[in-house]
Formats: structure tokens, C-alpha cells, sequence
């Protein structure tokens, strides 16, 4: 299910702007995403930070969990952005997250500071992945 020229344009622009919401008071480093829902709905996330780092939580991951807990498990693409070129990847652990709510074909979007994007599918992210099609 390819994303349309218009889907994008949303995609991006909520992703970017949602950078403005991230709570990293120690990092510094904000990331906004945007998950694009196969219904046609976008929902946000932000990174949240806290003083014992592992606790922290980032953007892609708050996405995610919002959209879930919202009763949306039907994903068409994610965006990411952050302030920084080359644009950054999402963390290991993110990609795993977000494997478990889509296939190898998801596509995600990366966003530099400057607007500018590179597309990676979740297969070329995390290559031989685990989800949970291996547990059935």
C-alpha cells in the first residue's frame, strides 16, 4: 500500500512539528514521529527523557503505544524526525517495537533538520527480523 504524495506532505510535517513536544532536558536531542495508520489517521510521539536514562522513552515508541492503546494495529508508515543531518535512524530497540506492528515492507520515513528525507523499509532496517508471524 503505497503512500501518496499528499500522505507524505502530513506525514512529515506532524513528525517535524512534533519535535517541539519532546521532553530531553539532559540530551538535548529531539525527535518527533508520526505513524500514519491504514485508516488514514495520524498520531504523534515525542522522545521523553528522565534523569535514569534507560527509563526514557523514545518518539517512535510513544507513537506507537498511543496509537495502540487508541485500538489502531493497521500501520501504512512512520515518519521520524530529528534535528541532525544525515537524518537518524530509529534505535534498535524501536525497530523491534515497531516490527512487531508491521511487516518488511513498512516503509520509514527519516527526516533531517533541514526537511530533507531518506525511506528505508523496515526489512532493510532490521534484515531478518523477529515478529510475530514466528510465534503462530
Amino acid at each position: 500500500m503505497a503512500v501518496t504524495s499528499q500522505e507524505l506532505e502530513v506525514l512529515s510535517t506532524k513528525a517535524i512539528a512534533a519535535k517541539a513536544t519532546a521532553y530531553c532536558p539532559y540530551s538535548k536531542f529531539q525527535v518527533g514521529a508520526c505513524i500514519l495508520t491504514t485508516s488514514g489517521e495520524f498520531i504523534t510521539g515525542a522522545n521523553v527523557e528522565n534523569a535514569a536514562y534507560p527509563v526514557g522513552t523514545c518518539a517512535e515508541r510513544v507513537a506507537f503505544g498511543t496509537a495502540v492503546v487508541a485500538g489502531h494495529k493497521d500501520f501504512k508508515a512512520l515518519a521520524v524526525a530529528t534535528n541532525i543531518s544525515p537524518p537518524a535512524s530509529p534505535c534498535g530497540m524501536c525497530r523491534q517495537f515497531i516490527r512487531e506492528f508491521t511487516g518488511p515492507d513498512f516503509p520509514v520515513f527519516m527526516y533531517d533538520g533541514e526537511g530533507n528525507h531518506k525511506m528505508m523499509t523496515m526489512d532493510e532496517l532490521l534484515p531478518d527480523s523477529f515478529g510475530p508471524d514466528q510465534l503462530k
